[in-house]
């Protein structure tokens, strides 16, 4: 699996780089944080959110409904998932394009039907506080066999909880929750899988109604065909919307309300810092904090995060960020506290 920090390098490299405009500042360029000024961007005024990231892909099964139900249950904002397409051209919640590491099942997710795909244990390769790590002793595994009635299922949860879901399924399971959608493809070099896939999912956001709901994607390309089709909905942008803002200050496409980024580009640019996530705000963006390899998901870490003033974290420990935003009684949507950055 291609990390995101490598993907956002190789989008970076391809930039070319005006010869004028804002650059990337110091995180010791500003004293102070100013807040956001008022916007029509409603993703400002939502925050501090646990954004459980694939449900919380250390915790629980990524991209699973127990994961999910899971993660809202202990009380994160926010659901962060994946979509592919099958076979079928429906789409599934799933991070690779393969099945292979993290279920019972083998082969290309495109050449299987939804009903194959549904069926795989999503479980089979989760390790409790590790994730998805095939080819351990067999009772590393806990959960593997629950989808396919080998395991009791925990309490309060049942073996459907435990499958590759469709995004269908996941948008009527929460309709109050908002939900984070990363549009995947085929292999990253193959573009035509993501702009499919993108018209895919535009098709079913467009029948369900929500806007609730940020879209994203590595591919550019992917995002401008989701926002065609579907300009209600607010965007993240990809690899190269990203990279020439965080270069350049050239600011990313129309329908942009967040900016989700790693908390280190390229291992050593800090972007967990207040002066960015002030020079985005003041553009009018939130800041959402992904960690994906770019960051250690701990308790440091996630202070950290939290200090530089973002407006959501992506965790894969979301019940540990849970547990800090409560002991520090930080601000979260819908409810009072205290605002890291303003007093």
């Amino acid at each position: 699996m291609i990390r995101r920090s490598l993907l956002i390098a190789a989008s970076a490299a391809m930039i070319v780089i005006p010869t004028a405009g804002p650059a990337y500042a110091s995180p010791h360029d500003h004293a102070t944080y100013t807040p956001a000024a008022e916007s029509e961007n409603p993703w400002l005024n939502q925050r501090v959110m646990n954004m459980a990231h694939s449900g919380g892909e250390s915790e629980a099964p990524a991209n699973s409904l127990y994961a999910f139900k899971r993660a809202v249950g202990l009380g994160s904002d926010m659901i962060e998932l994946d979509v592919q397409s099958t076979a079928d051209d429906d789409l599934v919640v799933f991070h690779d394009d393969e099945v292979d590491d993290a279920t019972n099942g083998t082969g290309d997710i495109t050449s299987l039907t939804t009903a194959e795909v549904t069926q795989l244990d999503a479980a089979y390769n989760f390790v409790p506080d590790v994730g998805t790590e095939p080819g351990l002793p067999e009772d590393s595994y806990p959960l593997r066999g629950v989808r396919t009635g080998d395991t009791a299922p925990p309490e309060g949860y049942a073996a459907d909880d435990f499958g590759v879901p469709t995004l269908e399924q996941v948008l009527a399971e929460f309709p109050d929750t908002p939900i984070n959608i990363e549009i995947k493809g085929s292999g990253f070099f193959d573009g035509d899988s993501f702009t499919h896939n993108a018209r895919l999912l535009a098709d079913v956001v467009n029948a369900s109604g929500r806007t609730d709901l940020i879209v994203t994607s590595f591919k550019d390309s992917a995002i401008s065909t989701f926002h065609e089709l579907a300009p209600q909905i607010g965007l993240a942008p990809g690899m190269g919307g990203l990279a020439a803002y965080v270069l350049t200050g050239i600011k990313p496409i129309d329908g942009t309300v967040a900016l989700q980024v790693p908390v280190t580009l390229y291992g050593t640019m800090p972007l967990a810092t207040r002066d960015f996530v002030e020079r985005a705000h003041n553009d009018g963006y939130a800041v959402h904090f992904w960690f994906s390899g770019t960051a250690p998901d701990d308790s440091a870490t996630y202070n950290e995060v939290i200090d530089s003033c973002a407006d959501g974290l992506m965790p894969s420990r979301p019940q540990l960020l849970e547990d800090i935003l409560d002991e520090r009684g930080i601000v979260r949507p819908g409810s009072g506290g205290t605002d890291p950055c303003n007093g």
